[in-house]
């Protein structure tokens, strides 16, 4: 039949645009609702996570796009790790919003907990409570939300 002969995206494929469609929509929209936030200097305090604290004051063009690059490589990786657990946890491909909120406040905690704390800025808190509950809400809606219905979209 000619309806069936059109050929299918093979499984990397799919894996490979979930992953760049989420990463990108969540890098994007985390990027720009942080320097709207907190002004645009994000990506110079991003590279000082890898590269120190002198990178803020004194980080140019190189700096600060080392910073635009580490923050889609996290983006990319937490989608990356969303789609790796859909494919052994089908309810993450049927419940797109409910666990896309859920993953949204697992990376917020992870970023707090673990990455901020191990990066060259040693960031360890104590946080304002406000500070704590804006990062854990834009990052249930920013991040988690476009990667979950990216991954429900493309990976079937």
């Amino acid at each position: 039949m000619i309806g069936n002969s059109v050929p299918q995206p093979s499984g990397k494929t799919n894996a490979l645009a979930a992953i760049a469609v989420g990463g990108l929509i969540a890098g994007a929209l985390d990027l720009m609702q942080a320097c709207i936030l907190f002004g645009w200097h994000v990506p110079l305090v991003i590279a000082a996570g890898l590269l120190g604290r002198q990178a803020i004051r004194g980080g140019g063009a190189g700096t600060y796009i080392l910073g635009v690059c580490l923050h889609f490589f996290i983006a990319f990786s937490a989608a990356a790790v969303y789609y790796a657990a859909s494919r052994r946890l089908a309810f993450l491909k049927e419940h797109p919003l409910v666990c896309g909120l859920f993953y949204g406040a697992a990376v917020d905690q992870v970023m707090s907990l673990v990455v901020l704390p191990l990066s060259a800025l040693h960031e360890r808190g104590p946080y304002e409570l406000h500070d704590l509950i804006l990062g854990l809400v834009v990052h249930m809606v920013v991040i988690g939300l476009p990667i979950s219905f990216s991954v429900r979209r493309f990976a079937k």
